[in-house]
């Protein structure tokens, strides 16, 4: 089959992109379902995918490392397939039992993939834990979980969670990555043979517990999500066959691949780590974010498509522009970014039917600022950048057109640790700016009579992790997961989101206010870090606003003036009357009883090391109205 849209464009094999069926209930649209692309399994595991790849094409290259010289080595299927074999053959050896749990603390890197892959050929379960994660956390997954082993990256993390050891009766080994020791364990399953492994393999099913991923949790513990071999396989197929041009590639030689560099810890990396196998797509891992070992790593490894969460992307733009304003060239930029915006419109409206799409004079001056702009921040991304798939949090409708109008088709997806990631997803060439697409193929959405998003499908997980009884502690009764999140679905079966329920804030007045959109629209500013709005039961809302280091320094330079630390302009006038005009415009978006009226300059950024951020750089609101208390206080002052 192909798939053929009316913008000419065809991708040979593709399955047909299908419509989503809608249903309504008093004229709005309430439920939306997609059906599956690929058949739900019947038998197999994720412990399969690594062998089958080299049984079909031993000399593929799937996976790429770096060297100790700092070169990209080529992994082909079946080298690690052998890798993965003696992995787990030293784990056997070790003592470790079908079903058995097996954490991992380790920055994004090899060694996770090959974990993930060797414990599951085991019969094993695999627990991730974040790294950044302090001893009280780590300790709790690993008590909760009932984890028999551990793997760190570094001897720093093992040597800190020393004294708690006591505390963890069932945790048997602790291996550590920086000391070589998973090359010692798969030399002591040399003995072990092949079939044990074939043998564990076989008793596995979709329905087999494949990982426990505990939630970062924005309040109180995190909880354990019980994630099957199944559940993995819906998501990931079902993602492969509907992003035909990301997964999978029209001519034979092209060279598909990504650089991951989200935490392994999070279902949203994991996932696609496991669709990279699954599809045979190069996969490499970048285990450090600082901006100058990133951008070489992006330059050595060259992805075709990478996966981000919004933040990225604002910093992506907002320091590209920083850096044309200092060389001069910021009218020329500002023109640029217009026109991929405008060029991004005209081609979604082509693409819906509302448009007849860019026109001559739009195109060319596409082409015009293309070798100025656009390709400039393509070869910051390595070069070859022609996808993005974002995730985590809504990406402002502004920014995805920007990167669109530049050369990069931009995928937004929404999903949840309890629905193995994604859930929704823009439709390839069917984007609709501003929400997060359609159903995955094989879900269905539902919004609840309070606005709550509810989902269904085989990527959603059946329960949590409960280690003191049944060993699952069911998510629903009736097949329908309650997200927490509120949103809507429009005409066409797209989903936006607007908030989260609990984060909902209802004013002293009784309006009800979603903290979400004028959050995100906040903190894509150059100047803004983060920013949290407040005003639950009080006469109006409010904002706590912290600065962006770098968006700051950069401002105060071209403005004349000596680099200050943040913690100094929190008075400082003409900085609050930028921001003030930030905040006027992020209200456009609002209802007046909704708009910002006051806001405090923190001097402070919330960040992960401070307790105010998860890890996965979600607010935890508690945290920042205990710790603030006092400037919250001062904004509803007379």
């Amino acid at each position: 089959m192909s798939l053929s849209y009316t913008s000419g464009h065809d991708y040979d094999g593709a399955p047909v992109l299908v419509e989503p069926e809608i249903r309504r209930l008093d004229g709005e649209v309430r439920e939306v379902s997609v059906p599956p692309l690929a058949p739900p399994l019947t038998h197999g595991s994720l412990a399969d995918l690594p062998f089958d790849n080299a049984d079909a094409a031993p000399e593929h290259r799937v996976l790429s490392r770096r060297t100790e010289e700092g070169d990209w080595a080529d992994v082909t299927a079946a080298e690690f397939a052998g890798q993965v074999l003696a992995l787990a053959k030293g784990m056997i050896a070790e003592g470790l039992m079908p079903g058995d749990r097996i954490a991992i603390m380790a920055r994004t890197t090899y060694e996770w993939t090959l974990l993930d892959f060797a414990a599951w050929a085991a019969g094993l379960v695999t627990v991730p834990v974040y790294p950044t994660s302090s001893v009280f956390q780590t300790r709790w997954i690993l008590q909760d979980s009932g984890a028999v082993a551990l793997v760190t990256e570094t001897v720093a993390q093992a040597s800190a969670l020393g004294p708690e050891l006591n505390r963890l009766p069932d945790l048997r080994h602790m291996w550590i990555l920086e000391k070589g020791h998973l090359e010692r364990v798969a030399e002591l399953g040399e003995g072990v043979p092949d079939q044990e492994i074939a043998v564990r393999r076989g008793v596995l099913s979709p329905e087999t517990l494949a990982t426990v991923v505990y939630t970062s949790g924005t309040t109180g513990r995190p909880k354990g999500c019980a994630l099957t071999h199944g559940n993995f396989l819906a998501e990931v197929d079902n993602a492969i066959e509907l992003l035909h041009p990301v997964f999978r590639s029209k001519t034979a030689d092209a060279d598909l691949a990504t650089l991951l560099f989200l935490p392994m810890s999070h279902v949203f990396g994991r996932m696609v780590a496991v669709a990279c196998i699954r599809a045979r797509v190069r996969l490499g891992h970048a285990p450090s974010l600082k901006s100058e070992d990133l951008l070489a790593d992006l330059a050595g490894f060259r992805p075709t498509f990478l996966l981000v969460i919004p933040y990225m992307l604002e910093k992506v733009f907002n320091n590209a522009r920083a850096r044309a304003e200092s060389g001069g060239r910021v009218t020329a930029f500002d023109r640029a970014t217009n026109v991929a915006r405008r060029y991004a419109e005209a081609v979604e409206a082509r693409q819906s039917g509302t448009g007849s799409g860019p026109s001559a004079a739009l195109k060319a001056a596409r082409a015009f600022y293309d070798p100025l702009v656009y390709r400039r921040i393509r070869n910051a991304m390595g070069g070859r950048i022609r996808h993005i798939i974002s995730g985590g949090s809504p990406l402002a409708p502004r920014l995805a057109a920007f990167f669109a109008g530049a050369g990069m088709e931009i995928y937004e997806g929404y999903g949840l640790t309890e629905s193995t990631g994604a859930a929704t997803v823009t439709p390839p060439l069917k984007p609709r700016l501003g929400t997060v697409g359609w159903p995955l193929p094989g879900t269905r959405v539902r919004i609840a009579a309070d606005g709550e998003i509810l989902l269904s499908g085989g990527q959603v997980f059946r329960g949590y992790w409960d280690p003191h009884g049944s060993g699952l502690i069911p998510s629903s009764s009736d097949g329908w997961f309650p997200t927490g999140d509120i949103g809507r679905l429009d005409d066409e079966g797209y989903l936006t989101i607007t908030g989260r329920k609990k984060e909902i804030l209802i004013t002293a007045g009784g309006k009800n206010v979603a903290p979400a959109p004028l959050e995100n629209w906040l903190r894509s500013h150059p100047l803004i870090s983060q920013c949290m709005v407040v005003g639950d039961t009080r006469p109006y809302i409010s904002a706590l606003i912290t600065l962006d280091r770098d968006g700051v320094t950069h401002w105060r330079q071209m403005n004349g003036k000596h680099s200050v630390p943040p913690e100094f302009l929190v008075e400082d006038e003409e900085l609050r009357a930028v921001l003030q005009r930030a905040v006027d415009e992020a209200n456009k978006l609002v209802s007046r009883p909704e708009s910002i009226r006051r806001f405090a300059i923190l001097p402070t950024d919330f960040t992960e090391s401070s307790g105010h951020l998860t890890p996965s750089m979600k607010l935890r609101r508690e945290a920042v109205m205990k710790d603030f208390a006092r400037e919250v206080e001062g904004l509803y002052e007379r």
